[in-house]
């Protein structure tokens, strides 16, 4: 299955798919289907922006015309922090686990930001707990850094929140 970085073109696919990851894991995102739902599409258009210079990129994996993964990649602006960028979005479809899509997906994130000029380091956070998703973030060599406690509010609870960080030029066991 192709991974290729998502365009405004892609909008509508983009939009439909992280509702439905948001919608069906809502432990493992920051952000609620509700609350990006009554978005307009133009604001799903202006997140996909092309451009090398782009605060924010997304990769898709595509089967058969439909988006079946996502993982995004966002540059810190900050001209102090500009070294950092965090991986955010990543998401496969139940249907498509198992194929390796998600270790596609993280290995093109990694590699455009391994291309963008003064990028040293990808952080991310993953669900303490998520075993699978820790697991392989490890094999790409990121580590953690500590937990947030009370992270992420999911109806009544609460879940925690594992830093974790890559440093892009070290050698990894990917």
């Amino acid at each position: 299955m192709p991974i290729i970085r998502l365009t405004p073109e892609h909008a509508a696919a983009y939009r439909a798919l992280i509702l439905q990851a948001y919608a069906l894991h809502p432990d493992a995102f920051t952000t609620s289907a509700t609350e990006r739902s009554g978005f307009p599409l133009s604001w799903w258009e202006n997140r996909l922006a092309a451009g090398d210079d782009a605060t924010e990129v997304l990769f898709g994996a595509w089967e058969q015309g439909a988006l079946v993964g996502l993982a995004g990649l966002s540059f810190e602006p900050r001209e102090k922090a500009r070294h950092k960028a965090t991986l955010f979005g990543m998401y496969v479809d139940a249907q498509h686990r198992s194929l390796g899509l998600g270790r596609q997906l993280v290995a093109a994130v990694l590699d455009y930001g391994r291309s963008r000029n003064g990028t040293l380091l990808v952080q991310l956070t993953v669900t303490e707990g998520n075993a699978a998703a820790s697991g392989l973030y490890a094999s790409f060599g990121f580590v953690p850094f500590g937990t947030e406690p009370l992270a992420v509010r999911v109806g009544s609870g609460y879940v925690s929140k594992v830093h974790m960080w890559c440093h892009l030029h070290a050698p990894h066991l990917a």
